[in-house]
C-alpha cells in the first residue's frame, strides 16, 4: 500500500500544480492548497481545508482535468 501511495503522489503531484498554475498567479501561496485523495476509488478532491477563495477558482474543471469526469470534488 505504501508504494502506490507513493507512485500516486508522483503522478497527482504535477498534475495538480499544471492545473494550479493554469488558473492562478505564479506568487499564489501554494501552500495552502489541500487535497484528499481516496486510493481506492482513484479520485482526488479539494479539502475543506483549502481557502474558500481558491476554491472558487479553481472549481470549474478541477474534476474533469485532475479526475476525469465532471462530478464534484469538493469535500
Amino acid at each position: 500500500m505504501q508504494r502506490t501511495c507513493i507512485d500516486l503522489e508522483y503522478s497527482l503531484r504535477p498534475r495538480i500544480m499544471r492545473f494550479l498554475l493554469s488558473r492562478l498567479d505564479v506568487d499564489t501561496d501554494f501552500s495552502c492548497f489541500h487535497f484528499n485523495v481516496d486510493v481506492d476509488k482513484k479520485w482526488v478532491s479539494i479539502s475543506d481545508k483549502t481557502p474558500k477563495e481558491y476554491v472558487s477558482k479553481i472549481l470549474t474543471g478541477f474534476d474533469q482535468v485532475i479526475n476525469g469526469s465532471s462530478f464534484s470534488s469538493v469535500a
